[in-house]
């Protein structure tokens, strides 16, 4: 749980920025990408990030409630490109709306009462949890998969280390 808006806002600039690293690295050929026959594809989780940014906040009243565009863009720089302005749209919001004071309030979420203060873990570890499955998918379709928490892979490589085991 978040106390200071400020902490949010510090882990969200690296969470976003890591996400945004991630998302450059997807193609437009990679957006069907998928584990198995009836699971999301690569485009449809890369969607779900932008649209789940404007989703949990407009639930929690950061942002104002608005149907979410189902339609996963085709183009994989669109999707990063509306990642961005989401995710710009939604901290200088919250910077404007809330307060530290604030987060430690009782707010309906998904048929719960949630502190305000959850809400903002909820939005980052929702992300990371959708983000490590799209790397997954990146890695079935041949993508190059950044590190985000450390090396990846071929960032061991290029620094002539094996990855640890």
């Amino acid at each position: 749980m978040y106390y200071k808006i400020s902490d949010f806002e510090n882990d969200w600039a690296y969470e976003s920025q890591a996400t945004t690293k991630v998302l450059n690295n997807i193609t437009d050929e990679s957006l069907n990408q998928k584990v198995y026959e009836d699971g999301r594809t690569l485009g449809v989780l890369a969607w779900h990030l932008v649209t789940s940014l404007e989703t949990m906040p407009a639930h929690a009243g950061i942002l104002p409630q608005k149907a979410p565009n189902t339609n996963v863009p085709k183009n994989a720089k669109t999707i990063v490109a509306e990642y961005e302005k989401v995710s710009k749209i939604l901290i200088d919001t919250l910077v404007e709306k809330w307060t530290d004071d604030s987060l430690k309030d009782d707010i309906p979420m998904f048929g719960q009462t949630w502190k305000k203060g959850n809400v903002l873990s909820s939005i980052i570890l929702h992300q990371t949890h959708h983000r490590g499955q799209i790397t997954v998918l990146m890695r079935q379709a041949g993508l190059k998969v950044p590190g985000v928490y450390g090396p990846a892979k071929e960032e061991w490589a290029s620094m002539n280390m094996n990855s640890p085991q």
